[in-house]
């Protein structure tokens, strides 16, 4: 979960660097501070360390890139679904559900105070 500090600062970042300025501690203040917010001193010198260490166009470019493979490539395995066959083919997430509500305990012959 990201702060505000945290967001404020990213996008001070982003919007800098789209303008090409250099970024450092006292524009990113100064532009948290003309958007009316608050955030912890060390955030701007925290992202602006960050960015001068990092090539930003090649941080920009890679976002959400490090993500697993299975993260990445899930979207690769499912199947394509059109609206005929969306409706009528129930998902995996609804056939658990479905699974888990037909076994009872009392099916199962299982009580916990037996």
């Amino acid at each position: 979960m990201s702060s505000v500090g945290e967001l404020a600062c990213t996008y001070a970042c982003l919007i800098l660097h789209d303008d090409n300025i250099p970024i450092n501690a006292e524009r990113i203040g100064t532009l948290i501070k003309a958007s009316n917010l608050k955030v912890e001193s060390y955030w701007p010198s925290l992202f602006a360390k960050l960015c001068q260490k990092m090539n930003m166009d090649e941080l920009i470019m890679n976002v959400g890139a490090g993500g697993t493979a299975t993260s990445i490539n899930v979207a690769a395995a499912a199947p394509p679904t059109t609206d005929n066959n969306a409706a009528a083919a129930p998902s995996t997430h609804d056939k658990k559900k479905e699974e888990i509500k037909e076994e009872s305990d009392d099916e199962m012959m299982f009580s916990l105070f037996d």
